[in-house]
């Protein structure tokens, strides 16, 4: 069986030698499995493709990938497909925090038919923020029906071939594997793996790339932001029609109303940031629609290497 490991890389050019080493040692212990590496460079701006390039020379079983600019992890992973030509490809972190011994026990998942293995990271590294940001993405995910429920996402995961396929068939701009995925196939599973320290260096993510990250995975495969923006509108709505009608019960009854500046102000504010927020997600939707037809790529490549034995 060949197994395809895809790494994709950002400023690692001191990481990758004794990864791929590593990764290497793993194959020779194993002789029945016969391996290629895909190394995607992300735009990375020190000389990490440059260390690609003197790893592709010396092994001829690695391709080198170089995009563009940097797109993030997730594009940099689509960016692999092309070049796999294992049964199964497997994907990781280039920062060591991945164990490579655990690649098989992903790939003795997929032998079992299984097209999703996913690495549960046991004791995760991560500082407060990634952890949070982490368990808050696969929450929303989860709710917006755009991840298998139960099922945990990380970095560290093995795709069948019949996944790879399907994927590669994928050209929105607005790429998420997980959500078009959980539309493809319901064979996903879990398995325990202890997550490393990392090698040197901290996490490239953001904020502002989480965030990115999100939206993504809530507009791209799922109507239900927009379904909850109608439920939640409805129920304002109704609310504002029942105050309206106490309003005018009271002016009967009462035959005065004492001014309510202040409620009236917190009525205004509360249902013009409701009204802007539904606006705001049915404008990302329309500008991921207008992004889509106007046949945004996903990515660039600038340069490959050793793409002629491999690429399909």
């Amino acid at each position: 069986m060949k197994v395809s490991v895809c790494i994709p890389c950002y400023c690692a050019e001191r990481l990758l030698r004794p990864l791929i080493e590593e990764i290497k040692k793993e194959f020779e212990k194993r002789p029945e499995y016969d391996y290629q590496i895909v190394l995607v460079d992300d735009g990375s701006p020190d000389r990490t493709y440059e260390t690609i390039k003197e790893l592709c020379n010396q092994d001829k079983k690695i391709v080198g990938v170089a995009l563009s600019r940097n797109c993030g992890q997730n594009i940099a992973s689509r960016a692999a497909l092309p070049y796999v030509q294992g049964d199964c490809a497997v994907f990781m972190d280039d920062d060591g925090q991945h164990p490579v011994y655990a690649i098989f026990d992903l790939v003795k998942k997929i032998e079992e038919g299984y097209d999703v293995a996913v690495a549960k990271l046991e004791h995760k590294q991560h500082n407060l923020f990634k952890r949070i940001t982490s368990d808050l993405n696969g929450w929303m995910s989860e709710w917006a029906g755009v991840k298998p429920k139960g099922i945990y996402f990380s970095g560290f995961y093995a795709w069948s071939r019949f996944a790879i396929d399907a994927l590669l068939q994928y050209g929105s701009p607005f790429f998420s594997s997980v959500g078009y995925l959980t539309n493809v196939t319901t064979r996903f599973v879990n398995i325990q793996v202890e997550h490393q320290k990392r090698a040197e260096g901290h996490s490239g993510y953001t904020l502002k790339k989480l965030f990115s990250l999100w939206a993504t995975n809530l507009t791209s495969f799922s109507m239900r932001p927009l379904r909850t923006a109608f439920f939640l509108g409805s129920v304002l709505a109704f609310a504002g029609f029942m105050f309206g009608f106490y309003l005018v019960l009271r002016r009967f009854i009462v035959q005065s109303i004492v001014p309510g500046y202040t409620t009236i102000m917190a009525f205004l504010l509360l249902i013009g940031g409701v009204i802007l927020i539904f606006l705001g997600i049915i404008g990302e939707y329309v500008g991921r629609i207008y992004m889509t037809v106007s046949d945004l790529p996903q990515y660039l490549v600038r340069e490959d290497i050793n793409a002629n034995l491999s690429k399909l």
